[in-house]
């Protein structure tokens, strides 16, 4: 599995951006060619250290690497990338992480 981890910092207009984020953003990445599951954080978000500037956590699931990448080399992936222009236009007020996950395991 694949992963994209997208870690909003609080934005201005907590209501337009959440609107925008879950009226359009939402169903246009819910398009993307590939996507097996889309998870959307609730609530606010923490760190076991400090105070967190996190507003919200989307992760995007895909069967691997190539999958992830197709599909955001799509027209739909194409138009996520220009909608998120719309929302979160500043790259300081995101983090974006690709990763790929192995199997979990439990320790005896």
């Amino acid at each position: 599995m694949a992963r994209m981890l997208i870690v909003y910092k609080t934005p201005e207009d907590i209501e337009a951006f959440t609107r925008h984020y879950f009226d359009i953003h939402v169903p246009l990445a819910n398009k993307l060619p590939g996507l097996r599951r889309y998870e959307v954080s609730r609530g606010p978000i923490t760190s076991p250290a400090a105070p967190s500037d996190a507003f919200l956590v989307g992760t995007l699931h895909f069967d691997d690497m190539a999958s992830l990448r197709a599909a955001f080399a799509s027209p739909e992936g194409q138009a996520c990338g220009a909608d998120r222009l719309k929302f979160a236009p500043d790259p300081a007020s995101f983090q974006m992480l690709l990763f790929e996950c192995i199997d979990q395991f439990v320790s005896p």
